[in-house]
């Protein structure tokens, strides 16, 4: 057996070597497009050291989940795969500006008691509401996609939105109720 024949004998990536035979081979694959993943992927990340990590997840991918037409698959990944150390990127670019803009002096008591009051208003706002909707909040809140808030909490892609919407709804009117009204967004 190959470096990583997927699935078994009869099983395989209908994807085709120069012969015209199919390949199921990793290896295979590897040998094919490794050199053009990682091009690919070094003119995106402007880093040869990156470019060849996220090429080998990309196979790592592979491994775990085989692709019925690899070369078209192989590509998508990888671009998803720059896609998303970008966005990564450029949050971490975002909060050490944040750290930086931050005062070296530390915040009065006032300060600190009304932070701690609004930490616990929120916490208590958030009790309040479902399992669901309370995650979905939480997730959205830490940079999730839709589509990946869908996948983590088993909905639809299509219900993510409507549960967004329904959660901060909720959220609102439990502020309300704890008569904090100023710290809602209008």
């Amino acid at each position: 057996m190959g470096i990583g024949r997927i699935g078994g004998p009869g099983a395989g990536f209908p994807g085709r070597l120069g012969g015209g035979e199919p390949t199921t081979d990793v290896g295979e694959l590897y040998a094919l497009y490794h050199e053009s993943l990682v091009r690919l992927l070094y003119r995106r990340t402007g880093d040869r050291e990156r470019a060849e990590d996220l090429a080998q997840d990309v196979f790592v991918r592979a491994l775990e989940t085989p692709p019925v037409n690899p070369k078209p698959w192989l590509f998508a990944v990888a671009l998803n795969l720059a896609r998303d150390e970008g966005r990564r990127a450029a949050l971490q670019v975002r909060k050490l500006e944040l750290l930086k803009g931050e005062s070296g002096t530390a915040p009065g008591a006032d300060a600190v008691l009304e932070q701690r009051e609004r930490a616990a208003a929120v916490h208590a706002a958030l009790a309040t509401l479902g399992d669901k909707d309370r995650e979905a909040l939480l997730l959205k809140a830490e940079g999730f996609r839709y589509d990946e808030i869908a996948a983590a909490l088993g909905l639809a892609k299509g219900a993510v939105g409507t549960t967004l919407a329904r959660a901060r709804r909720k959220l609102v009117d439990a502020f309300r109720e704890q008569g904090r009204v100023s710290d809602v967004a209008r």
